[in-house]
């Protein structure tokens, strides 16, 4: 009896100490990170950012951006001083590891916030994440707006900023027959919807739209079908090495683009190095920077970017992003007493502003989103040429208002 008493009472204590340890788990989640024990001599930062998968190939000037940064950062002192302590996981352009990794990187690494994701089903697989560990994630990439969340800082371009205008510019230079190409996920589809809206205002026609998974490389068939319905641009929100392929394919098929260009949205400096300069010549682009802007601001990011970097990739758009991204979220830190503290975190970015090599940019005092620049490019000898320009950086709209001119969205 006594072996038994001892027994039931051993299973007892352990049943106990393990209701309170998940009890204590649970707790630690709903209060987000705050509760931690930190170093207070360094500021742990997450860099969640691709060195594999289909949108590596766009992403690995995203990292080098960061890496560029946090370096300037700490070497100018760092954070108050405190240095940055960063950690760089890759989630190997799945946006389910996306989740996991960035999950990894709040509970088990600590981080005050995370700077990366780069497709927009990425972003949102990471989404439940942040709120339940109430994070904070810097968002770099250009987006297809439609959302708006407490957890996330928007620093890539919204469709106002980069298709409202380049759309009916293009109708007007191209002509206004147009097909839609983009890989089946949130971003181009929601995209394309936005354009279309934007080309039927404007009097044009869609001969064609068509979605093919991330990744997808044979694009034979359909750009036959472009050739037969002669449309006098292609809309295109191809995204990672699916863009290489395309372009690619386009030109072996021997279209012309002086009668039908590719124009995009996603195609930026990397995608031009990965399919060769022939490839991408006579196409256009809309990004609000291209590395190629004569800026003295411009050309010594340019320089300290090659100069750091040192393996060959070259600056994009979203590189761009990132740097800003990481420099406004160490200005944001600056502002508050605890950079565990969240909520005092995600308010010091209201306003905030930062001189990037685009020009001066701004964090929008009410909706998360970034003030940025408007620019398109023709691409020529494996470089952009910059044809357009905004005076001025231009007000985010996440709800753009040729899709909800009340500003209704429910």
């Amino acid at each position: 009896m006594a072996f038994k008493t001892i027994k039931i009472r051993m299973i007892v204590c352990c049943f106990l100490l393990f209701v309170l340890t998940a009890c204590s788990n649970e707790g630690q989640a709903n209060v987000g990170k705050a509760s931690f024990e930190h170093d207070g001599n360094t500021i742990r930062i997450g860099i969640l950012l691709s060195t594999t998968g289909s949108t590596a190939v766009v992403e690995r000037s995203m990292l080098n951006a960061a890496y560029l940064a946090f370096d300037e950062i700490n070497k100018a002192g760092g954070i108050d001083g405190k240095r940055i302590e960063y950690i760089q996981e890759d989630y190997c352009s799945d946006p389910t590891i996306a989740a996991a990794k960035i999950q990894d990187l709040i509970v088990n690494e600590n981080v005050v916030a995370t700077v990366g994701c780069c497709t927009s089903a990425s972003r949102k697989a990471t989404l439940p994440v942040l709120k339940k560990y109430n994070s904070l994630l810097v968002y770099p990439t250009f987006t297809e707006g439609e959302e708006t969340d407490p957890n996330v800082i928007y620093t890539g371009a919204m469709p106002n900023q980069q298709a409202v205008e380049y759309i009916p510019w293009l109708m007007k230079k191209c002509g206004k027959k147009v097909f839609l190409i983009g890989n089946d996920y949130v971003f181009p589809v929601i995209c394309n919807k936005q354009a279309k809206r934007i080309i039927e205002m404007n009097n044009g026609t869609v001969l064609g739209e068509k979605y093919v998974s991330i990744g997808y490389s044979d694009f034979t068939d359909i750009l036959e079908t472009i050739k037969k319905v002669r449309p006098d641009f292609i809309y295109c929100d191809l995204v990672g090495d699916s863009v290489i392929s395309f372009y690619k394919e386009y030109k072996r098929l021997g279209l012309d683009p002086e009668k039908c260009p590719i124009a995009a949205i996603a195609t930026d400096e990397m995608s031009v190095q990965g399919m060769g300069a022939d490839c991408a010549e006579g196409h256009y682009a809309s990004m609000n920077y291209f590395s190629t802007l004569d800026t003295p601001a411009s050309q010594e990011f340019v320089k300290k970017y090659e100069e750091h970097s040192q393996d060959g990739s070259v600056i994009t758009s979203s590189a761009e992003a990132t740097y800003d991204s990481c420099y406004l979220l160490a200005k944001a830190i600056e502002k508050v007493q605890n950079p565990y503290d969240t909520n005092s975190l995600i308010k010091a970015f209201s306003g905030l502003e930062f001189d990037a090599p685009q020009g001066k940019i701004k964090v929008d005092e009410t909706n998360h989103c970034t003030w940025l620049y408007s620019r398109f490019a023709i691409a020529h000898n494996g470089k952009f040429q910059i044809v357009y320009q905004s005076k001025n950086a231009i007000k985010p709209e996440p709800w753009p208002t040729i899709l909800y001119p009340d500003g209704s969205h429910n």
